[in-house]
């Protein structure tokens, strides 16, 4: 029978990558312990599973908040040999948060909530996160002239210098003017899927339409065409119509090969489960917290606490599960669910060689 979860001590051998400061790397050691152990991303849910007295350790998180740059630590799990950056939105929805500031309503115009992009690049068929934020139709009504639209721009624009020309890839609710506008002028790389139920169009050079016609098991390639007839937003589109699907998926890309933004974009459809895993798993649409701050703050832990969680379960799944048993479950499950059931010495090399494995995504070496 193995044992469940980490030391403290291994916990510090991922964190001290991750912080500078010593009394940060054992406090974040001990969030990312217990959010792992609590599978909860809820302060009081965390706390209960601390040794000492639950009061201090709720303290002791809020103190590690409020004097802790933890995006920074997040954005240090950018790697930067990633073949591609995974865009997703979550929604996450809170209906009984009347009163606190940054939420506001849903896409449904309805429900209280508010909306969480995250940036991550693919590993082992799963995706790691290192960057997020947050806003709601509140938090931009607070900012004159702002959107959605200019969210997720801003989120863009501030890791252009850290991405440089590896594309992102983003589904349906990316595919909007504005965006591919400000892509192309700040020379992002992107593969976005095609939003058809928007009515989009796209003209040839001589201004003439596009037509989108695909047949099933078909591939079309569309090179140098304008989305919407707009000179500025010059693209190549690609489509393919797989058996057993009810539309074709169609992508717009600015990379050179447009039946390599094809390729990237399925690859997409098979990792965007991983992005499940932090709710089902770790209950991050559960979270709350007072201020905006503290939430993004509180959220970029839970992301490195899933980041953890992966790289072990990756690691056990390598030794222990063989043929399709081994595609059944993703690194995260098996490191929260299945530790009681691996040998112990199977548990601590998987903890030591995702250090190894660790150590070098911070570094961003191969």
């Amino acid at each position: 029978m193995g044992k469940r979860y980490l030391t403290l001590g291994e916990a510090k051998s991922f964190t001290e990558e991750l912080f500078d400061r010593e009394d940060q790397v054992e406090k974040a050691a001990l969030i990312i312990k217990g959010i792992q152990e609590a599978r909860s991303s809820r302060i009081s849910d965390i706390t209960s599973v601390m040794e000492g007295d639950a009061r201090a350790s709720y303290r002791m998180i809020h103190r590690f908040l409020k004097n802790t740059e933890t995006k920074e630590a997040l954005n240090r799990l950018y790697y930067e040999p990633a073949s591609f950056i995974l865009g997703d939105i979550t929604e996450i929805a809170r209906p009984e948060a009347k009163k606190t500031a940054y939420v506001g309503k849903l896409k449904d115009g309805k429900t209280r909530g508010f909306d969480l992009f995250t940036l991550a690049f693919p590993y082992h068929g799963r995706a790691l996160p290192f960057h997020s934020i947050t806003y709601s139709s509140k938090t931009i009504s607070q900012q004159a002239g702002n959107s959605r639209n200019w969210e997720h721009r801003r989120a863009l624009r501030r890791l252009k210098k850290i991405i440089q020309d590896i594309p992102i890839v983003l589904d349906r609710e990316f595919s909007y003017e504005s965006l591919l506008e400000d892509c192309l002028y700040e020379e992002v790389k992107f593969v976005i899927r095609l939003n058809l139920a928007s009515g989009v169009n796209f003209t040839d050079q001589d201004g003439d339409p596009v037509a989108l016609r695909i047949n099933t098991g078909q591939t079309v390639i569309h090179k140098g065409i304008y989305y919407k007839g707009n000179l500025k937003i010059k693209v190549h589109l690609s489509g393919h119509w797989q058996g057993g699907f009810k539309e074709p998926l169609w992508v717009m890309t600015n990379l050179e090969e447009p039946e390599e933004a094809l390729k990237i974009y399925q690859s997409r459809m098979k990792i965007e489960e991983s992005f499940k895993d932090l709710t089902s798993l770790l209950n991050l649409d559960k979270i709350m917290n007072k201020s905006q701050e503290y939430l993004e703050k509180m959220i970029d832990m839970v992301m490195l606490a899933y980041a953890v969680g992966l790289l072990i379960g990756e690691s056990i799944r390598e030794t222990s599960y063989k043929g399709k048993k081994a595609e059944n479950y993703s690194g995260l499950f098996i490191f929260l669910k299945h530790l009681r059931q691996i040998p112990i010495a199977t548990i601590i090399a998987a903890i030591a060689s995702a250090v190894a494995l660790f150590r070098p995504i911070v570094l961003g070496v191969v």
